[in-house]
């Protein structure tokens, strides 16, 4: 056992000497020489995965949101549960709700075999959620590369530091500020809800609160009773806690600016995003939202901006972390399942 483990040890040194940057942070064609044909290869399984459900994109987007909140951007998100390490996807926000895996896994096995420990599960994780958002219709912009793999996870960072469906304002503007990002990335990050689902359980307090919401003196509920009417017939007082409802009901499958103009009807389908508006008092950030709702131009370039900003979340770099062969185990990993990592590494 203690051999194995050295030998373990081993590989995982010189997997990460092979692929060190020497630079110590994030570059454009990181893997121009090392793999050239990375992204090409993510970028069309994204493309296959997103035909057969156009529901993946905002997955796979989501992904990498929930993966850079917690540590930063290390695809901890990915990593399997192992004996003293729970697994992010268990987390109270991820479980029965984070989708897309199996994509992620099917790149990195492809890339295994192009380029054998040379990409990150932290870059897929940034290459897919960019080419999801422009398959939908969204913006691209050029993803700065070559994060390293983070070799274990936090369940109790999950659940302490991912913003919650039925978050306040200022709840949501000091969670992204402890991430760095301020309140202009808020605003335009929660744009990716123009694409996407949402649990009954995460909108039923949004619905059936007694405390209705007002702005610009009336009350948006009694405004808006048929939007409400069509949302309780989906999502009951109790019960089908699962059941479904797009986040944009105008256009679920395409990424655009709609999601601005609903907040600013009262439609959003989240307590957190109505409150961007409800609650806030000097008017700022309805402004903006104004500003994204009259030029969808301006959101696209502002959203590219603020995903490049939160895809630096406390990357590892260099010789920190590692390159994982296998998406959900890492090297910690491998000291409890020793025997299925080095099944692993001899194919």
């Amino acid at each position: 056992m203690e051999r194995m483990r050295v030998l373990l040890i081993f590989i995982s040194i010189l997997s990460n000497a092979a692929t060190l940057s020497g630079s110590g942070f994030l570059v454009h064609d990181y893997y121009k020489e090392k793999c050239p044909l990375a992204e090409d290869i993510v970028r069309h399984n994204v493309e296959v995965a997103v035909l057969k459900d156009p529901r993946v994109a905002a997955s796979l987007l989501r992904l990498h949101f929930h993966d850079c909140f917690v540590m930063g951007c290390d695809a901890s998100v990915l990593l399997d549960s192992v004996e003293g390490m729970t697994s992010e996807k268990l987390a109270g926000p991820n479980l029965n709700s984070l989708r897309g895996f199996e994509v992620v896994d099917k790149i990195k096995y492809l890339l295994e075999e192009e380029c054998p420990i040379t990409v990150s599960c932290a870059d897929i994780l940034a290459m897919a959620a960019r080419d999801a958002v422009e398959l939908r219709g969204g913006p691209r912009w050029e993803v700065l590369l070559g994060r390293k793999d983070s070799l274990e996870s936090s369940f109790s960072g999950a659940n302490l530091v991912i913003p919650a469906p039925n978050s306040s304002l200022e709840v949501l503007i000091d969670n992204f500020k402890q991430q760095g990002l301020d309140i202009e990335d808020l605003v335009v990050l929660s744009g990716s809800h123009t694409i996407g689902r949402a649990r009954c359980l995460s909108f039923r307090q949004r619905i059936y609160e007694a405390n209705v919401e007002n702005h610009y003196g009336y009350d948006h509920y009694k405004r808006y009773t048929s939007f409400r009417r069509i949302l309780r017939s989906i999502c009951p007082v109790e019960g089908r806690d699962n059941k479904f409802a797009p986040l944009d009901f105008q256009t679920p499958k395409r990424f655009d600016n709609h999601y601005f103009i609903n907040i600013l009807e009262g439609k959003g389908l989240l307590g957190s995003d109505n409150v961007l508006i409800s609650q806030d008092l000097d008017g700022k950030i309805t402004q903006q939202v104004w500003a994204y709702a009259s030029k969808e131009k301006l959101f696209f370039a502002s959203f590219a901006k603020s995903m490049i900003k939160m895809g630096n979340i406390n990357v590892l770099t260099g010789n920190e972390g590692e390159i994982r062969r296998n998406c959900s185990l890492s090297t910690l990993s491998c000291y409890v399942l020793h025997m299925v990592c080095n099944r692993l590494i001899e194919t």
